[in-house]
């Protein structure tokens, strides 16, 4: 089926466009409405994910609504710690949590071996039913987290509010057993990944959102050289595919995340996108970088923040590459109609600079 919009696989490749495409994380969300009575629908978020026509229903809700120039893939990035036998569940007010804990060697060890097919078919049936209903409107992302992101999960067993500290004092008393766990956790999200894009992702985005806790030379070990197995793993299976890596908190470590070998590196809000481009030169695209909480303000200044980051990306010729994204997931509270005048302000400020 012929792509009717390839903005976002143009930008991706650093190709000329006429305007930056734009999509947001958490695109699919409950800032949403009719995100809302599909959950509601659903009855709980698990059962939304593990549903494939439900995922795909949610999935197309902000691609109908605003015409972003791509869809995501709704799901979780705890699917895979799921699949290994943890028990994944949702406790109200207090996130996702885990009947089961990496605790030991011996935990390791006992994670077992999983066909990814079965294990986690559910995803890759809502892929492709998700490409089936887009109809070639937009491309469609796939996703995993970072080994390291799943790591901190499945050592704390669920979300942590002291930044994972627990999961830190591992890498200072037992650096081994981290990456025992790292390298298992690699291959089952790299035959995940190949998963996704066989049943029809059209691009694939990593997302580290815990690597920003690390120190710098612990990104070096513990971090970076995971995700660019996955990528090297992508690139043997599937070397058309581009793919976008998004380290929450690590606008220190660009050149490091652009050495992974992807097309794309995904920038928060506390770097310019003129530094980040400039830094990442011609090795990558650049995915950013707005503030999500500007989209809780008034439309002029949400025009104005608009304005100034693509002014600050600069012109989008030949070797350019940016897609317009915010710097972390889009607020629940967010206004619908504050997020149609950023689509809008995207489009008009940066026919400007093509």
């Amino acid at each position: 089926m012929t792509l009717q919009n390839d903005l976002f696989l143009r930008a991706l490749a650093r190709k000329p466009v006429d305007r930056t495409p734009v999509w947001l994380m958490r695109q699919a969300g409950r800032y949403l409405p009719e995100y809302n009575a599909t959950r509601k629908k659903a009855g709980n978020f698990l059962t939304l994910c593990k549903t494939p026509e439900l995922a795909c229903e949610v999935t197309l809700q902000p691609i109908d609504r605003y015409g972003f120039d791509a869809a995501i893939l709704f799901s979780d990035i705890l699917t895979v710690p799921d699949a290994l036998g943890l028990g994944l569940h949702f406790v109200e007010g207090e996130g996702p949590r885990f009947h089961r804990r990496i605790t030991s060697e011996a935990d390791i060890a006992g994670l077992p071996q999983i066909d990814i097919g079965p294990a986690l078919g559910y995803v890759g049936d809502a892929v492709a039913l998700i490409r089936q209903e887009l109809q070639g409107r937009v491309p469609l992302i796939g996703f995993t987290g970072s080994p390291w992101t799943l790591a901190c999960y499945m050592i704390s067993g669920g979300s942590s509010g002291d930044d994972f500290l627990s999961v830190r004092k591992w890498l200072y008393s037992r650096p081994d057993l981290v990456h025992q766990l790292l390298g298992r956790i690699t291959e089952v999200v790299i035959g995940y990944c190949r998963m996704q894009a066989d049943r029809g992702a059209q691009a694939m985005m990593v997302f580290d959102s815990w690597g920003g806790l690390l120190a710098d030379a612990a990104f070096e070990k513990f971090s970076q050289p995971y995700i660019r197995r996955i990528i090297d793993g992508l690139t043997q299976s599937h070397p058309a595919l581009p793919t976008i890596v998004f380290v929450k908190g690590g606008s220190g470590w660009l050149e490091k995340t652009a050495a992974t070998g992807c097309s794309a590196i995904g920038v928060d809000w506390s770097i310019s996108l003129d530094q980040a481009r400039a830094r990442v030169g011609s090795r990558c695209a650049v995915q950013g970088n707005l503030d999500p909480a500007v989209l809780l303000g008034t439309p002029a200044h949400i025009r104005a923040e608009v304005g100034q980051a693509i002014r600050s990306f600069g012109t989008l010729g030949e070797g350019a590459g940016h897609v317009f994204n915010l710097g972390h997931g889009i607020s629940q509270f967010t206004p619908v109609e504050n997020v149609q005048c950023l689509v809008e302000a995207v489009a008009e400020f940066s026919g400007q600079q093509a």
